[in-house]
């Protein structure tokens, strides 16, 4: 409705034009002639900020709603029927030509003025029908932007190792190692800690060392 032409649409409800979001009522002017056929049909204008809507008195479905949007011109030229309001809409929506006929004279002038004025502040702020609200407003990149610092770690020098170096040590003895101990019969020795005889651990770690991890 706010940006499509339409005709028998349902509009009218008692003699009321059902509004869109947004949309305000500015006049209502009976007995508006639309000149569409012969003899012409009564009815009545509803002129809003968004849109010129006519219906017929007797049928409310026989109506037409043109947005602003899709008015090619507006103006006044003589018909067979006397002066007239002709509503040329875009080629985009069929290109039609619409008079109605507005009595007395003077009220023509009135109507055709409300219509120029209206275009004219539509055309300057359009109204789509289309709502949203902002819920907030994006960060810049320079607010987002976060110092860059450098890490800082603490090196220790652990060159008594410790339980956990016993431990590094025990378990990065190869396989090679391993194979010249037992060839040598060095890797079974006496633990006076635990009163058994034991792997043979690297020199300067004891069985002590590796127990107190678990």
């Amino acid at each position: 409705m706010y940006r499509e032409l339409k005709l028998r649409a349902a509009i009218i409800r008692d003699k009321n034009l059902i509004l869109l979001p947004n949309e305000q009522v500015y006049s209502k002017i009976d007995g508006v002639w639309n000149l569409s056929s012969d003899q012409g049909n009564l009815g009545t204008f509803f002129i809003t900020n968004v849109r010129l809507v006519w219906h017929a008195n007797l049928a409310e479905n026989f109506n037409v709603t043109i947005p602003y949007l899709q008015m090619a011109s507006v103006r006044v030229r003589t018909s067979k029927f006397g002066p007239a309001l002709v509503v040329e809409t875009r080629q985009s929506t069929g290109g039609y030509l619409l008079g109605f006929r507005v009595d007395p004279h003077e009220r023509l002038d009135e109507v055709y003025m409300t219509l120029q004025t209206l275009y004219r502040v539509y055309a300057e702020n359009p109204i789509y029908g289309i709502v949203y609200n902002i819920e907030s407003t994006p960060q810049t990149l320079q607010t987002l932007k976060v110092e860059r610092k450098e890490d800082e770690l603490e090196i220790i020098d652990d060159q008594g190792m410790g339980s956990d170096g016993a431990l590094l040590a025990y378990l990065s003895m190869d396989e090679k190692e391993r194979a010249n101990r037992e060839e040598s019969g060095e890797n079974i020795v006496f633990d006076a800690n635990l009163g058994l005889a034991v792997e043979a651990l690297p020199e300067a770690f004891s069985t002590k060392d590796l127990w107190s991890m678990f």
